[in-house]
Order: C-alpha cells, then structure tokens, then sequence
C-alpha cells in the first residue's frame, strides 16, 4: 500500500510538472474584471441568428465579414491578451473542447474552422480602458449544409494567479472562451458515426483498450450513450465493459472511448468489441474483431504502473534473500557459540589449583 502511495504521489507531481499552465475557463459574468484579469462583450452583427452568447452566423458562400470582441480592462496598468482558435473536438469523455488541445481534425471534416476564421495572435488593452478585437470571417466559395464551429480563446499574456493551500504551490491560468458558429442553410443534417479502429494504448500510464469513431456529418451529436463491451473473439464472456452516458459530439470529429483493464495485463491474441451507440431513437452498433500481437502487449506491460509495481517488488527473490539471511544468522550463532564453548572447556583444563603450605 506504502509502495502504491509513493508511485501515485509521483505520478501527481510528474502531472503537475507537465501541464503547470492549464487554463481554467471563467465565465463571461465575472465581475471588477473577473479572475482573467479583464471582461469582454461579443457585438453581435445583424446576421446572428440566436441570442445565445457566443456568435451564431448564417453566413452565405465567399462571404467575408469582420466581427468585434470588446474586451476592458479595469487595472491601472496596461495588459496584453493572447487569441488563440481552434476548431471544435470531442475528448474521451464526451465533452467539447473548444479551446487549445492535441486532438487531431477527423478526415471527415472539409472546412476546418483555422482556416475560415482569422484573429492577431495578441492584443493591448490600455489601463482603465477598452479594446475591440476584429475577427475576420472568410467563407469558402463551395456552399455547404450544416455547422462550422470552434471557438475564441482570450488570456492574460505571461500572468499568473498563485493559489497556495495547504503547504502546496499550485499555478492557475484563467481565460475566456467564445464560441463561433457558421452555417449557410436551413436544410437539417443528421449526424452519422463511422467506426474506424480498435487498440490497445496506455490512458494516464495504464493499459486501456480504445474505440475510435467519428461523427462524419456536419453537426451536433446530442445526449449520445457509449456502451463498450471487449471478449475474446470466439467467446460471449465479457472481459472488459465501460457504459457512458450524457456525451456530445462535434461536427466532423471523432473520439476515442477508454474502456479500462483494470490493472491487468495485456494479453496477447484476437479480440471483439461489441459497441452500441444510442442518441434519441438513433442507434449505431458494431461488433468488430482485432488482434494484439505480442510485441504490442510486451511494449505496453513494460510501461504500464501496475506492472512496474509488480515488476518492482519481487516478492519470490525477497522471501529467498531473507530466508538466506535467517539461516545465515543462525548458522553463524551456532558456530560461535561452539567455538566460545570449546574455549571455555580448554580453559578450564588448563587452570592448575594452587597449593597452600600449612602454618
């Protein structure tokens, strides 16, 4: 248990080590210029079609426009923003993410948002003063049904906030994000998930199968269910199971579902996954069979925590050293004690009594 408390301690710090400046989203109501530091306000344009926060624009095909994000700044001093976009993903989770992250664009997706929307990588807001940040649309010429979206990252550039609780130093980065939303039609379009692969992998240093599947249609995948099911290949007995609920899916993006091993190792030999994807009365389900081969399984087992730890503690060798130790240590009492109590006997023989002349 000791030797499972230092690994996991290790692994938070190598964590914290690694992604030190996460950002944490504020909302756009925090007030006296919030914990980013500054506040924005989105001018909506006449083509916004909703009164949601983030910008919904029914644009049409070559068009281009310029839209506006005031952002003040309530400090005496003068600060410096960064602008990052990005086009929507799904995690592993089933959440959006609309902000920076290594998730890779579905080969599904024709329009990536990057490449239509276009902002300064960094803007200067004056003290006690204000800041309009233009934000240019360019449309691809080839019209198109369904949504383009991503979103609008604002942060404080080089600033931090310290939180220190508890004896520990933990660095926050807070940022706003806005979303973006472009459309050309009315015609509605369904979303359709493509399975793509199945395979192992490590998630957060231990061994997981993942399902990989896209959304291949441009638009929202609402209140989808993951239910994930891994046997072996001729036989009904589940092995691994992981069910989900209450996810999302972006336009054009894909997602690879954990299911967990729970600490066991990689087997090599042929698998199948059973995947049931439910949204609404919407329905997708594969059943699909994949192999691991043994250099997989070795590659993963040699990285995998659980199997350092076991690797680590050689329980065997340990019940021999210290069995060797104690008849060791018995064997050498035994020694000197014969050797001090054979001394004692030839000692004794060699005393001489004296003799006491009589007075």
């Amino acid at each position: 248990m000791k030797q499972r408390l230092v690994y996991f301690s290790l692994f938070l710090i190598l964590i914290m080590w690694m992604f030190p400046s996460a950002p944490i989203y504020a909302q756009d109501s925090d007030s006296a210029g919030g914990v980013a530091g500054f506040t924005y306000e989105s001018i909506k344009p006449d083509n916004q079609r909703s009164e949601e926060g983030y910008f919904d624009l029914r644009m049409s095909p070559s068009q281009k426009q310029t839209v506006q994000v005031r952002i003040m700044n309530p400090a005496d001093k003068e600060i410096e923003l960064t602008v990052k976009l990005n086009g929507v993903k799904t995690n592993a989770n089933g959440v959006l993410e609309y902000g920076p992250n290594l998730i890779e664009n579905d080969e599904s997706l024709k329009f990536d948002f990057t490449d239509i929307v276009k902002a300064p990588e960094t803007i200067k807001i004056p003290a006690k003063g204000e800041t309009r940040l233009d934000i240019d649309i360019s449309m691809p010429e080839t019209s198109f049904d369904g949504l383009i979206a991503g979103g609008i990252q604002l942060q404080k550039k080089d600033t931090e906030t310290q939180n220190k609780t508890k004896g520990a130093g933990i660095i926050n980065k807070y940022a706003y994000l806005l979303g973006m939303v472009l459309s050309e039609t009315d015609v509605v379009v369904e979303p359709e998930l493509k399975f793509n692969k199945v395979y192992p992998e490590l998630n957060n240093y231990r061994n997981t199968f993942f399902v990989n599947f896209s959304n291949i249609k441009a638009n929202y995948l609402e209140n989808m269910t993951t239910d994930v099911q891994i046997m072996g290949e001729k036989s009904d007995k589940v092995l691994y199971e992981t069910k989900k609920t209450g996810m999302r899916m972006g336009p054009n993006t894909k997602i690879n579902f954990p299911v967990s091993m729970d600490g066991d190792k990689v087997v090599p030999g042929n698998y199948r996954a059973h995947i049931l994807v439910t949204s609404g009365a919407k329905k997708w389900e594969w059943n699909e069979t994949f192999k691991i081969t043994d250099e997989e399984a070795d590659k993963l087992n040699q990285e995998d925590v659980n199997m350092l730890e076991t690797q680590t503690v050689n329980w065997k060798f340990v019940g021999i050293l210290v069995g060797s130790i104690l008849v060791g240590s018995l064997l050498l009492f035994f020694v000197i004690r014969f050797i001090v109590s054979k001394k004692k006997k030839s000692s004794k023989k060699k005393q001489v009594p004296r003799k006491h002349k009589e007075r």
